[in-house]
């Protein structure tokens, strides 16, 4: 199973390696090259995010794998202020200046799944999954790589 990669967001300089990092790793796991500029997107957005709103923060990328499927999560977190309405940063056309005009909504548009939690009185975490369907041939390849 590919790596997990950690990188720390603290200014726009950032941006650049997070999205070289997660695409690669979209790759490694064999995301489209479609998919994979898809999840850079979105992650390019919510880092883009922290930068904004937060100052600082970190995005930690894994690969995970179930038999039918394999994905990759991404965690984007920071310790700002946290978002006062998150409805409102949820609804179209909210995106930060100096983005890429998408926002939260965006960025949950574009991934599987999207969970956005705000701390009681500071930090967010947004976590996004993408998924992709594990074919018949990379299962039985696995299968007899396992001697089964």
């Amino acid at each position: 199973m590919a790596r997990e990669v950690v990188v720390t967001i603290e200014s726009d300089a950032d941006l650049v390696p997070a999205r070289a990092e997660v695409r690669a790793l979209a790759l490694e796991l064999g995301f489209s090259r479609t998919d994979a500029t898809l999840i850079a997107t979105a992650v390019s957005e919510i880092a883009r995010n922290i930068v904004v709103h937060a100052g600082r923060g970190k995005l930690v990328m894994r690969a995970v794998q179930e038999d039918s499927r394999y994905g990759l999560v991404s965690v984007a977190s920071d310790d700002g202020p946290g978002i006062r309405d998150v409805e409102s940063a949820l609804a179209e056309g909210n995106a930060a200046r100096g983005g890429l005009g998408l926002g939260l909504p965006g960025a949950r548009r574009l991934m599987d799944e999207f969970e956005l939690v705000c701390g009681p009185e500071r930090g967010t975490t947004v976590t996004m999954t993408k998924w992709r369907v594990r074919d018949e041939l990379e299962r039985l390849r696995e299968r007899r790589a396992r001697g089964g």
